[in-house]
C-alpha cells in the first residue's frame, strides 16, 4: 500500500526498550546522549530571540525561492567575519540541513543513483537517500591516532552510478576535521570522476584544538562543483528555528543555482518570520555558541583527565559535540550499553549507531551539563 521509500525494517532494539521501562518508573538518569542545545541547561537571551520574531513583515507573505536578500547577506556576513568572501547570491536559504540534503539529492541524482557518505558518521544519510530513491555507499575513515578518509577505498567505492561525495567537517561523531591535503584529493578524484562535493559544516564553529592544516569550510571557490550546508541549529543553538542555507562554488555551479530554486520554489518551506529574523538570531548567536564552546572543553578536559589509566581510550577529537572512547571487548556495545543503563542509570550510545566498523566503542555528547557528565563517567569507568 505505501511506497517503497519507506520499506525500512525499524524493530524497537534492546536498549530503548530499557530506556522506555527506566522512564516509566522515573528513574534519574544521567543520559550522556544529549545533543538538543535548547535541553543542556544554557542561558538563552530569550527576550531577544522572541523579539526578533515580531516583526510586522512577518504579516505580508512575499515568498523568493532562494530566500530574501536580507538574509542570504547576513548568511555572506556570517562566513565574511570568519574571513571569507561570500557572493549573497550564491546562498540558498532551507528549513534545515535535512532539507538541505533533500534538495541537493534531487539536483543531483536520478532514482537508483548513488551517493558516497563517510563511515563513522550520523545515521540520517541513510534515510534521507532512501525518501529521494536515491543510495546510499560508504567510504571508511581510518583511525591511527588521527582520523583521515581512505581515498584508496573512497576511489574503489565509486561507480558509473555515484553522483557525489559528502563530507561532514568536522564529522560527527569522530569530532574530525578535513586538512588541506585530503581536500586536494578530495577535489581531484572528484574532477577525474565528474562528482560534485556536499560539505556538511554544521559544527565548524566548535573546534577544540588547533592546527593550520583543518579546512573548516568549502564554501568559497573549488575545482569541483560544491555544495556547503549549515544552519541556525548548530551555529546558534537553535534547532526550532528551522533555518539552514546552501553555498555553492565551482563550475556549474550558477546552473545548480538555478535548478536549486526551481526545487524550493516547489516546496518553499522556510517560514517568513524566521527568515526576516535570520540576520539578529545570527547576530545573537554569539552568546550561546561562547557557553557551547566552554561547555565542550570543559567536558573533554574532564573526560581526558578521567579515562587516563582507565581501561577507556578516548579518541582523538579535533570539534564539535562528542567524544569517542574505545573499551574492552568483553562484551558487545550493545551489552556494555545495557549493562550501564541498567546498573547504572547511565545512558550512552554504542558505536554501531554510527556505523563503526568494529567494536567497542562508545559515543558521549560533551554537551551534557557537566555535573552530570561527571557523574556519568565516573560510574560509566567505575564499571568498566
Amino acid at each position: 500500500m505505501f511506497s517503497s521509500r519507506l520499506n525500512w525494517t525499524l524493530p524497537r532494539n534492546r536498549l530503548s526498550a530499557l530506556l522506555s521501562e527506566k522512564r516509566l518508573t522515573n528513574t534519574r538518569l544521567l543520559d550522556l546522549t544529549e545533543s538538543n542545545p535548547t535541553r543542556a541547561g544554557l542561558a538563552y537571551p530569550g527576550a531577544e530571540i522572541l523579539a526578533s520574531l515580531t516583526d510586522e513583515r512577518a504579516l505580508h507573505y512575499d515568498p523568493s525561492p532562494r530566500g530574501p536578500a536580507h538574509a542570504r547577506e547576513a548568511v555572506a556576513g556570517y562566513y565574511r567575519d570568519r574571513g571569507l568572501s561570500i557572493d549573497p547570491n550564491r546562498v540558498l536559504l532551507t528549513a534545515s540541513t535535512s532539507e538541505a540534503y533533500a534538495y541537493l539529492f534531487k539536483l543531483l541524482a536520478n532514482p537508483g543513483d548513488e551517493i558516497l557518505a563517510p563511515r563513522p558518521s550520523y545515521p540520517l544519510f541513510e534515510f534521507l537517500a532512501g525518501l529521494e530513491s536515491v543510495h546510499m555507499r560508504q567510504y571508511p575513515l581510518r583511525y591511527d591516532g588521527v582520523w583521515h578518509v581512505d581515498f584508496d577505498a573512497l576511489e574503489q567505492t565509486i561507480t558509473p552510478r555515484t553522483r557525489a561525495i559528502v563530507v561532514v567537517n568536522p564529522n560527527n561523531p569522530t569530532g574530525s576535521f578535513l586538512k588541506r591535503a585530503e581536500l586536494e584529493r578530495l577535489e581531484a578524484l572528484a574532477v577525474r570522476h565528474g562528482l560534485a562535493i556536499l560539505s556538511d559544516e554544521v559544527f565548524r564553529d566548535y573546534a577544540l584544538t588547533e592546527d593550520v592544516e583543518r579546512v573548516s569550510t568549502l564554501a568559497g571557490d573549488h575545482r569541483a562543483l560544491t555544495f556547503s550546508m549549515s544552519g541556525l541549529s548548530k551555529i546558534a543553538g537553535l534547532p526550532q528555528m528551522k533555518a539552514g542555507w546552501i553555498v555553492t562554488s565551482g563550475p556549474g555551479s550558477e546552473a545548480a543555482l538555478e535548478a536549486l530554486e526551481l526545487i524550493a520554489d516547489t516546496y518553499l518551506s522556510v517560514s517568513t518570520p524566521v527568515q526576516i529574523a535570520l540576520p539578529r538570531l545570527l547576530a545573537l548567536s554569539g552568546e550561546v555558541m561562547e557557553q557551547i564552546r566552554q561547555r565542550t572543553a570543559a567536558n573533554l578536559v574532564h573526560l581526558r583527565e578521567a579515562t587516563r589509566g582507565s581501561a577507556a581510550t578516548l579518541l582523538r577529537v579535533e570539534g564539535g559535540w562528542y567524544a569517542v572512547l574505545q573499551i574492552t571487548r568483553t562484551r558487545s556495545e550493545e551489552e556494555w550499553t545495557l549493562k550501564l543503563l541498567a546498573e547504572c542509570d547511565v545512558l550512552v550510545q554504542p558505536g554501531f549507531f554510527y556505523d563503526f566498523e568494529s567494536e567497542a566503542y562508545l559515543v558521549l555528547s560533551l554537551l551534557t551539563e557537566p555535573a552530570t557528565f561527571a557523574e556519568g563517567v565516573a560510574r560509566l569507568l567505575s564499571i568498566i
